[in-house]
């Protein structure tokens, strides 16, 4: 009966392991600024030129990495496709239109999918884009344009298992994807526009009128009495009223700390009104401001609540925890 070891290497060992593979894949990224020309220049025109789809195709690992890279496009404004490279020439390639660029991605360039998938796209008429690792390849010398994603070792070991090469071609779809957002002037309206789930969607989109509609609106007129305004804060739950006039226009804030510090400094309070311990210049936000400016502003006074206030009329009460419920701190 043979026995099985299985070597377990020292901590000292994987940490330098983790160490030198992030510093080898540092390095071939820091290559890929070599390959930045007017050839990669062409590439961004012709696709953001194109009437089209940007379409992206791969074997193997490529592929994981061409469904990254036209994901990362389809949400910064650049309309692409995924064609695996395999199944294209089994039927998908129908999924190609005329108008289409169309973009194989591969290390060797030199895969048997590759190489009959190529002679077709170029049959098509469609341009041809190679994302190569190889520029003597077939891919490289097939395409109408080349991205050069060369590297000069994989962080594998044994310089096999693609590692750096993969990692150069994702970060080439950043490059890309990022380079293609500046021609189409894609901004943080557009970003919100494709990203309306979850909280960074939110913190693109929401308003804090969207918000702030749902609170109740504490307000009590400026001749009101003690017992007026604590009422009001106490039923609201907001921890604050505003101050207005007989046309809603707003006078002013009154917190439950104005509170506290006029019962510190006043024994008789049977004649104080409202207006006697207002705040008449509180911070106010307006309802189509976005709710992280409204954020920005809580930050900014260091307070808890802020009025909405259109056009000197009260809308309402944003509160803290509202943003914070909302995913938005």
């Amino acid at each position: 009966m043979m026995l099985k070891f299985t070597f377990v290497p020292m901590k000292s060992t994987i940490l330098q392991t983790a160490i030198n593979t992030i510093e080898t894949e540092a390095r071939s990224v820091k290559g890929l600024t070599a390959y930045i020309d007017d050839h990669f220049e062409k590439v961004i025109h012709a696709v953001h030129g194109s009437k089209g789809r940007l379409v992206i195709s791969g074997i193997g690992k490529s592929a994981i990495v061409a469904q990254k890279i036209v994901a990362t496009l389809n949400s910064t404004g650049t309309p692409a496709l995924f064609m695996h490279a395999a199944d294209a020439i089994h039927g998908d390639l129908g999924m190609v239109t005329g108008d289409d660029v169309v973009m194989i991605i591969s290390k060797s360039g030199e895969s048997p999918e590759i190489k009959v998938l190529v002679p077709l796209i170029r049959n098509f008429g469609n341009m041809l884009i190679g994302m190569a690792g190889n520029m003597e390849s077939f891919l490289a010398k097939n395409a109408d344009l080349v991205i050069n994603t060369t590297v000069d070792k994989e962080a594998c070991p044994n310089n096999l298992a693609p590692t750096s090469s993969t990692t150069a071609q994702m970060v080439m779809g950043d490059v890309m994807a990022v380079c293609l957002m500046e021609l189409n002037g894609f901004n943080n309206r557009d970003f919100a526009r494709f990203h309306p789930g979850g909280n960074l969607g939110k913190r693109l989109y929401l308003r804090v009128e969207d918000i702030a509609a749902a609170n109740e609106k504490p307000a009590v007129l400026p001749d009101a009495s003690l017992r007026e305004v604590i009422v009001e804060i106490t039923e609201k739950r907001l921890g604050v009223t505003a101050v207005v006039d007989a046309s809603n226009r707003l006078m002013g804030i009154i917190t439950d700390g104005d509170l506290r510090r006029m019962l510190e400094k006043t024994t008789d309070i049977s004649q104080i009104r409202a207006s006697d311990i207002s705040s008449p210049e509180p911070v106010t936000v307006s309802p189509q401001a976005l709710a992280v400016e409204a954020l920005e502003l809580l930050k900014n006074h260091d307070i808890s609540q802020l009025v909405v206030s259109e056009e000197g009329q009260y809308k309402g009460i944003l509160h803290l925890h509202d943003l914070i419920r909302e995913g938005i701190v």
